[in-house]
């Protein structure tokens, strides 16, 4: 009788054990490798428009070489500059918050954090990944604003210089 209590027992512990499912295939986790896989992809993104926002840069700074000291092109470039600094410190951002959620997702399946935690923390990062979209939406607008007016200055300039020289 008590070896059949024994072997009851180890079998009730061992389909108890057995059960018990990997945190790694929980639904929750699966749309969380989801959620970060398509976080990586806005990051790629937005840092290849932040290198295009840079070249963009390069190019003002050098049509601006031929116009003397004109004021408004150098406010422009500073604005630029401040743009690109603040979408530098976002890219940055974003990409250690994508290293947290990967560290997120690596305690969830080994099983270092619950489900409660990792949902909790998840909903938290996919919140501040949804900022951070935002704001990039609103440093690429301003940027797209910046460079069309200072193409038109630089149109305007050419149209002014053009005519001077007809006058001439």
């Amino acid at each position: 009788m008590k070896t059949l209590s024994k072997l009851l027992f180890l079998a009730v512990v061992s389909i108890f054990v057995s059960c018990k499912q990997n945190p790694a295939e929980t639904p929750e986790h699966k749309a969380m490798v989801a959620k970060h896989q398509e976080m990586e992809a806005d990051h790629k993104a937005m840092s290849k428009e932040h290198s295009d926002m840079k070249d963009d840069h390069q190019q003002m700074v050098d049509s601006h070489k031929d116009i003397e000291n004109d004021s408004l092109h150098l406010v422009t470039e500073k604005n630029h500059l401040s743009l690109l600094a603040k979408h530098s410190e976002l890219i940055e951002a974003h990409k250690e918050m994508i290293e947290k959620h990967a560290e997120l997702e690596t305690k969830h399946g080994s099983g270092e954090i619950s489900l409660e935690q990792m949902t909790a923390e998840h909903e938290s990062m996919k919140t501040e990944h949804d900022n951070m979209k935002n704001e990039h939406q609103r440093i690429s607008a301003e940027h797209e604003r910046v460079t069309k007016e200072d193409q038109q200055m630089i149109k305007e300039d050419q149209e002014k210089a053009s005519e001077t020289e007809t006058e001439k």
